[in-house]
This record gives structure tokens, C-alpha cells and sequence, in this order.
């Protein structure tokens, strides 16, 4: 680092409607400062929240940075960390050419990721009724789900090393939207597999509309087989583990080593299935609700979003600002990190997901909270 320069981390995340989300992912970026000598850090969302990515750098900037180490708050890298955030990132760099911006890789497969998920599911094992056995139990993760199978497959790795590690007498993957098998039908499925005890661990980072609908649908299924115990796991959020990871992600920019794994890439590789993608044009596709789902704090939900603010007839009733979405044939949700496929009316195009009509999905969850 040379006399003048000056060093600023960036903490880039999606952005949810959730307020409860966003606190979540605000404290995890204030247990960050401190962890980089005298470096500022600072966060900001692609979409449905504030501060968005540019106005944290704007903050950096006005620190005086002159260099800017951004790390995608993402668990796997699929259209928000490929696309949307380099696009961005790059954009503000172009505007302001006396800042660099130095882009890391996602949290990944990753041993400390993997031991903080481990540490989640030992909780919820720690609080349940004694007496069922490891042979007995069955454990089912639950990914976010992308358009990307490289970042689908990812899950399946986690899910793997949790199951082997614990010594679980089975393990499965499903997903909360975008691909298969989704929750209900990945539930279903391994509630006829005769163990008597399935956990169920959402593998993201915050709160939001998916966690919510996840658990609920683990409701509704535990409901049909009253004779299975199902535990529901938390989520990872803010375990020392997670900032840990963030932590070596900073550093492996500055030691010059922040390489996304890009093998399995479906627009640099021939990936089965998903062999028309190879070269597409990559961009971002959140300038439309850039900032758009801040400043509603003291909305009905308390903060813990349940969609309804998608709803304009809602938003009429409780005097809510009503911002109308994608117009499509079925619903996406915006809490997480997803790769939605889609044609929308703003002069840009998702390309199509080939198996969009896969019967147990991928058409997100629909679910009346």
C-alpha cells in the first residue's frame, strides 16, 4: 500500500423487503469493522433495501478511500454475485475513476461455512427431546435455488460433508425456489424414507419471506405425519464463523488471491442442459428496485415482512408505498440470493430456465402467511 492510499471494505448484499433481514445483515457488517486494521467498511443492497451498494462506496469515498476491497454477501455464486454486483461495481469505478475497486468471491464451499452450519444444527439437536438416534435422523438442507446449477450443485456438497460429518442416517437437498425438487415435495419425499426424526436446516444467511414460508411448509408436512419428529434449524445469520469467512474473503483480495472458480460456469462452459448460455452478455437487472422496500420500518409486519407489500390493495389500506413488480406468470420472491429467469418489461432479458416445468418445481413457493 503506498503513503496515499487509503483501503475501504465493501460489504455487498442482495436486500430484502424484511426489515428484520436487513438488521440482521447490518449487524453482520458491524461485527466486520475492527477486523481490518484501520479500514472502513461499509454495505449497501442491489434491491428492496437502503443503503444501496453505490451509496456505501460514496461513504468510503468520502473517508478517502482511493481503493475498495467488495465482497459479495452471497453463500454461492450465481446471477447477483456473477452479473448484478460486478455490474455495478464497475459502473460506480467508471463514474469515479480516482477509486479502485478490487472485486473478492462469494463464501463458497468453505470448511468454517460448514462448521458454522454444523453449529446450527447441533442447536437445534441440543434443544429437542432425547432419544433419537444419529441412524434415526434424517437431514435435509434447504438452498436458496438458482438459475446456475454450479451454485446448485454447491448445496448438495454442503449437505454431503453435514451428513457424513454428523453420521446422520440419510441427507437430501431442496430448494426454496427457481429450481427442483422445492420444499413441500423434497418434505414429502423424505418423510417416506421411515426414519423418525428429519431436521431441517435453511442453508441461508437472514431472516425474510423464505425462511418464514420454509418453516411453515415444515409445519404442513410434520402435520401429515404426526408419527415423525421434524426440527427446525436456525439459519446461520451472524455466527463468528460466517465473519470469519468474510474476513478471509477480504484477505484473499489483498494477498491477490480472490479467484471465483469459474470450471463449471455456464456462461464460460458447456454445462449440461445449459449449453446456450456460453458467452451471454452479463449485466445487472436491479436498477429498476434499486433502493426500492426502504423506509417502511413501521409497516404492519413489525418488520418481519410477509409479502404483503406486494399486494397494492394492501399497501392502499395501511397508507404504504406500493411498488409494482415484474409482470409475470407466477411469483418470484426478492428476500435472497436467487437467479430468477424471466422476460420483464424493462428493456432487459433472464434467459429462460430449461426446466421450468419440472414437476416438483421450480415455480417459487406460494404461500398465504
Amino acid at each position: 500500500m503506498t503513503a496515499k492510499e487509503k483501503i475501504g471494505v465493501m460489504i455487498c448484499g442482495h436486500g430484502s423487503r424484511n426489515q428484520n433481514a436487513m438488521k440482521e445483515f447490518s449487524k453482520l457488517s458491524e461485527g466486520l469493522k475492527g477486523r481490518f486494521g484501520d479500514a472502513p467498511v461499509e454495505y449497501g443492497y442491489l434491491e428492496f433495501a437502503n443503503p444501496v451498494i453505490s451509496h456505501g462506496l460514496d461513504k468510503l469515498r468520502e473517508q478517502g478511500c482511493t481503493k475498495v476491497f467488495a465482497v459479495p454477501g452471497m453463500l454461492f455464486a450465481a446471477g447477483h454475485a456473477k452479473n448484478d454486483i460486478p455490474s455495478v461495481l464497475n459502473t460506480y469505478q467508471a463514474q469515479n475513476p480516482g477509486m479502485e475497486i478490487i472485486y473478492g468471491r462469494e463464501l463458497g464451499v468453505d470448511l468454517k461455512m460448514i462448521r458454522a452450519a454444523a453449529g446450527r444444527i447441533q442447536e437445534a439437536i441440543d434443544a429437542a427431546p432425547k432419544g433419537v438416534e444419529l441412524h434415526d435422523t434424517m437431514l435435509m438442507v434447504v438452498g436458496r435455488g438458482s438459475s446456475d446449477p454450479d451454485a446448485n450443485s454447491n448445496i448438495n456438497k454442503i449437505m454431503r460433508m453435514l451428513w457424513e460429518g454428523f453420521g446422520f442416517g440419510w441427507g437430501e437437498v431442496c430448494y426454496s425456489g427457481v429450481t427442483f425438487p422445492l420444499v413441500e415435495p423434497g418434505l414429502e419425499h423424505a418423510a417416506k424414507l421411515g426414519y423418525k426424526r428429519i431436521i431441517v436446516f435453511p442453508y441461508f444467511l437472514f431472516t425474510g419471506v423464505l425462511i418464514k414460508r420454509i418453516y411453515s411448509f415444515t409445519d404442513d408436512v410434520a402435520a401429515r405425519y404426526p408419527d415423525i419428529e421434524f426440527l427446525k434449524a436456525g439459519y446461520l445469520n451472524d455466527h463468528d464463523l460466517v465473519l470469519s469467512t468474510f474476513e478471509d474473503r477480504v484477505n484473499e483480495i489483498e494477498n491477490g488471491q480472490n479467484v471465483m472458480n469459474c470450471q463449471m460456469c455456464k456462461y464460460r462452459e458447456q454445462v449440461l442442459g445449459f449449453e446456450d448460455q456460453v458467452g451471454l452478455a452479463q449485466e445487472s437487472h436491479h436498477h429498476h428496485v434499486e433502493g426500492i422496500g426502504g423506509g417502511l420500518e413501521n409497516c404492519p409486519c413489525n418488520g418481519d415482512c410477509d409479502a404483503s407489500c406486494r399486494d397494492e390493495e394492501f399497501c392502499k389500506k395501511h397508507d404504504l408505498p406500493w411498488t409494482p413488480l415484474h409482470s409475470h406468470d407466477h411469483v418470484h420472491d426478492h428476500s435472497h440470493d436467487h437467479g430468477h429467469d424471466h422476460s420483464h418489461d424493462h428493456g432487459h432479458h433472464h434467459h429462460p430456465y430449461p426446466h421450468a416445468d419440472h414437476p416438483h418445481g421450480p415455480e417459487s413457493m406460494k404461500k398465504d402467511t
